[in-house]
């Protein structure tokens, strides 16, 4: 990869002032999230009983006298805000370490190994008369590394379309969260509890199959597909995903995606997997089963949550507003007038 040579913050997703946001941007997330998902276990273990079956009265209660507290006292807001903004660089810091979650936050710079690889250092024989059109439909992610996901989520699936010119894809990365590990008493109260997309795009090169540009959260950045297996007609069943993101000589970002066609994968086919990511020379980028956070699937056809706060949800308009983002990006997807010829 090379240094752009345009201005350090022009947003073309490639400048290092460009991918310096995106570090920031998740390296903040994390530490963030923690507490709302730690507020919405409290708020639904809160005891005694409900108003209008939605919310605890003892939780209202707490927070009114919170807030006057925090009104009435002003050493102890001042407290509270030093307090959190500590607990907040330490998280950081410990994630700069990589001593939070190696497969969710390891947010080091060059750890390991220096920047990134190039395609041939980590392209498998898997790969030879690769056809990116037997690529396309639905994985299910089985694990990942990568700080732009979060090991709070579950029921991860990327769903690949092709252009009609074959030139670039569409990923259609679905989730649901947070998890029943992670927030056993709230995660069926979740506005995303019934799942949301994000969308990222991606060029091929017709020249070097295995290989895209893909942009997402504000940057661009290769998206190397390592291996694929076939099952007996030829089919993909799984395949090895990893990006890097270097500037500078100093790799920023890299993910790595365990994918497979079916929603579970036993423990053998997982370890196989890291097997053929470690020959492929990837363990230093965080491939090993210690730096990965294993996915968990609900069965196919499993029927939407239904609840109280679903129904909320839905009268506030969320489903609609989270149907009308994936089907305008599909129409934008496919509207080739302003991509150039």
């Amino acid at each position: 990869m090379h240094t752009a040579s345009r201005g350090i913050c022009d947003p073309d997703g490639s400048t290092l002032c460009v991918c310096a946001q995106f570090w920031t941007f998740f390296a903040a997330m994390h530490p963030l999230l923690k507490p709302a998902i730690w507020i919405g276990e409290v708020l639904h273990t809160s005891p005694g009983p409900l108003l209008a079956d939605f919310m605890p009265y003892s939780f209202i209660a707490l927070n009114v006298l919170a807030i006057g507290l925090l009104n009435t006292l002003p050493r102890m807001r001042l407290a509270l805000n030093v307090a959190l903004l500590g607990l907040f660089l330490n998280f950081v810091g410990a994630g700069i370490e990589g001593t939070v979650d190696l497969a969710d936050y390891n947010m080091a710079l060059d750890d390991g190994v220096r920047g990134c690889p190039t395609y041939a250092q980590v392209k498998q024989p898997s790969m030879e008369g690769f056809d990116v059109r037997k690529y396309t439909g639905r994985w299910y992610e089985h694990a990942f590394h990568d700080y732009t996901q979060f090991s709070d989520v579950y029921d991860t699936t990327l769903d690949i379309e092709l252009s009609a010119d074959g030139g670039r894809w569409l990923d259609d990365f679905a989730l649901r969260g947070p998890s029943p590990k992670a927030a056993p008493a709230s995660w069926d109260k979740s506005p995303v509890a019934n799942g949301a997309h994000y969308f990222l795009y991606g060029k091929l090169d017709a020249k070097e199959p295995g290989v895209l540009q893909e942009s997402g959260f504000g940057v661009t950045f290769p998206n190397y597909i390592v291996d694929v297996q076939k099952d007996a007609e030829g089919r993909y069943t799984e395949a090895v995903q990893f990006q890097c993101l270097e500037r500078g000589g100093v790799r920023i970002f890299e993910g790595i995606n365990f994918l497979s066609r079916e929603p579970r994968m036993s423990e053998e086919a997982l370890a196989a997997m890291h097997e053929r990511a470690r020959v492929a020379g990837m363990f230093p980028y965080g491939a090993s089963p210690e730096q990965m956070h294993v996915v968990p699937h609900v069965p196919p056809g499993t029927p939407p949550l239904q609840n109280t706060w679903q129904s909320a949800w839905t009268a506030i308009g969320v489903d609609k507003l989270l149907a009308l983002l994936e089907t305008t990006t599909h129409s934008s997807f496919e509207d080739t007038s302003g991509i150039d010829k």
